[in-house]
């Protein structure tokens, strides 16, 4: 029996392009920065531009190139980017009730100064998605509403469908706690899934969705209980197939947190023969905004195993 492998949660062993972006930040390479954007996808663009964006130090290194070359395309992205993701750490996870005037007014500001930037991004080239993405994330910030967040995406899917990034950023717009409600998500993650080639991640939109719906509810104790229930449990079941199950799903830029995912539902639904495939194909991997810590990941993956065979 193989050993099991270590639980990471670092991107930069799962993506070499993430590996390539972060020697770039730490030797403020510009050429080799811009190098790794030059035939990025729209998805690993997407990706790059938020792990940019979050990289301590990365809006000096931005003001240099935009003091060259003030008309920079990627320099303005990922400063309205960084501005995006500045401004929503300011705010913190918190209800709005729990984030005081003074943080809701510097979270305004951070993301009104990259609307500005990004509004002249998107008006030169339409087909970008990862600014189109931002725009998308700082519309639900700014309490822009359903409507305008809805227009920005459908902007960026004229160009780039089927972008889970964005998505998932609309999915989040479409729930209750930001104007939104269950009908409109559900109908959005199934559209998503049905329109969309099989083999593509979009099925993990499902799970997030009924993840959300319980999260939201804040009824974590009967999270299993709401996943088994037969309708629900089929819907997962299809989207994985659909998916991280179809024989022509392919590890693209964002598969950890895909199936990150739905190992989490499978193994809430005490589905673990089923979850254990999912931690197999993750191996050592697994991502942050699903398990949280390494142990976390570590204890769950173990328990698939324990439950559902194997290791």
């Amino acid at each position: 029996m193989p050993p099991t492998p270590p639980a990471q949660l670092d991107a930069e062993a799962a993506y070499p392009e993430v590996a390539a972006l972060r020697t770039a930040l730490r030797d403020h390479d510009w050429p080799a920065l811009a190098a790794v954007f030059a035939d990025a996808d729209p998805a690993t663009a997407t990706h790059l531009v938020d792990v940019a964006a979050e990289w301590v130090g990365v809006e000096s290194l931005l003001q240099v190139r935009l003091q060259r070359k003030p008309e920079d395309h990627l320099a303005r992205t990922l400063l309205g980017a960084t501005l995006v993701h500045t401004g929503w750490r300011i705010r913190t996870r918190a209800t709005a009730d729990r984030v005081s005037a003074d943080r809701f007014a510097r979270f305004h500001d951070h993301l009104r100064r990259a609307e500005r930037i990004l509004i002249d991004v998107t008006a030169q080239r339409p087909d970008d998605a990862a600014a189109w993405t931002q725009r998308i994330t700082l519309a639900r910030g700014l309490g822009l509403g359903q409507a305008e967040t809805r227009r920005r995406y459908d902007r960026l899917a004229r160009h780039v469908p089927h972008h889970l990034r964005a998505q998932g950023s609309l999915l989040q717009q479409l729930c209750p706690k930001w104007g939104g409600d269950w009908a409109a998500v559900d109908a959005f993650a199934q559209d998503c899934v049905e329109a969309a080639p099989a083999g593509a991640p979009q099925g993990v939109l499902v799970a997030e969705a009924h993840y959300e719906r319980i999260m939201e509810i804040g009824d974590l104790r009967g999270l299993g209980e709401y996943l088994r229930t037969p309708e629900v449990a089929e819907q997962i079941r299809a989207a994985a197939d659909r998916s991280v199950r179809h024989p022509e799903h392919r590890h693209t830029i964002g598969w950890v947190f895909v199936r990150s995912m739905f190992a989490l539902v499978f193994h809430l639904m005490g589905e673990h023969a089923a979850a254990r495939e999912q931690f197999d194909a993750l191996g050592e991997h697994g991502s942050p905004a699903v398990f949280g810590t390494a142990a976390q990941l570590a204890q769950l993956r173990d328990e698939a195993y324990a439950k559902g065979g194997g290791r």
